[in-house]
């Protein structure tokens, strides 16, 4: 079960979003009288307010909100896992810190405090997944150095968006950012090894010892 826990997190995640997109009555930041969901128009956030832009009572409440507990634990427990792969002290703690800590957080982007929020576990994420790539990078793993670069130039753009407040680009470009995350967890958490990050520790030491 534990082998499997992030995945089924992320799995949970997508059923009650779906269901809380289902349900979402209409309303964008284009058309306040939109009928239902607009994937180009529309942000998550949306779906967490007690009464959809339209005005109408918002039955997606409750399932966004329950979504984003999975999501939330699901990407702490990613971290918390990847700690342990890789072998240094510093970067152990750094991820675990950004694992536990976010699982709040990134959960109360869901409540009144979401600006805040976001800012707060958006950078918490990064330097996660900064620490992450600057180890992949040693690693053998060409396609998941690319995965992981391509995911940061992604993440930093939608970020810049978000503070420029370009809302129409940044409603799309959530949506590629949160597929992008997902499956850069699941590609981390289920196709690298720990052995995976210590390769270049071992070389470094066997080079070490031919020099002598």
């Amino acid at each position: 079960m534990r082998k499997y826990s992030v995945l089924i997190c992320q799995i949970i995640t997508l059923l009650f979003f779906m269901t809380a997109i289902l349900l979402y009555p209409g309303g964008s930041i284009s058309d306040k009288n939109s009928i239902g969901f607009d994937w180009t128009k529309n942000f998550f956030s949306n779906l967490f307010l007690h009464n959809a832009l339209n005005g109408s009572p918002n039955p997606s409440r409750l399932w966004a909100l329950l979504g984003m507990v999975f999501n939330s634990i699901g990407y702490g427990l990613f971290f918390i896992h990847t700690s342990r792969k890789i072998p240094q002290k510093h970067t152990e703690l750094v991820l675990k810190g950004v694992g536990v800590i976010n699982m709040l957080f990134t959960f109360l982007i869901a409540t009144r405090l979401h600006d805040i929020m976001v800012t707060v576990s958006s950078t918490l994420t990064m330097l996660g997944l900064f620490y992450i790539t600057v180890f992949t990078l040693k690693t053998r793993l060409n396609w998941l150095k690319l995965f992981c670069i391509g995911s940061l130039l992604i993440f930093y753009s939608t970020l810049y968006l978000y503070g420029a407040g370009h809302w129409g680009l940044l409603a799309v470009m959530q949506k590629i950012t949160f597929l992008c995350f997902m499956l850069l967890v699941l590609a981390i958490e289920y196709f690298t090894k720990s052995e995976d990050f210590q390769q270049n520790k071992i070389n470094s030491s066997g080079e070490t010892a031919t020099n002598r």
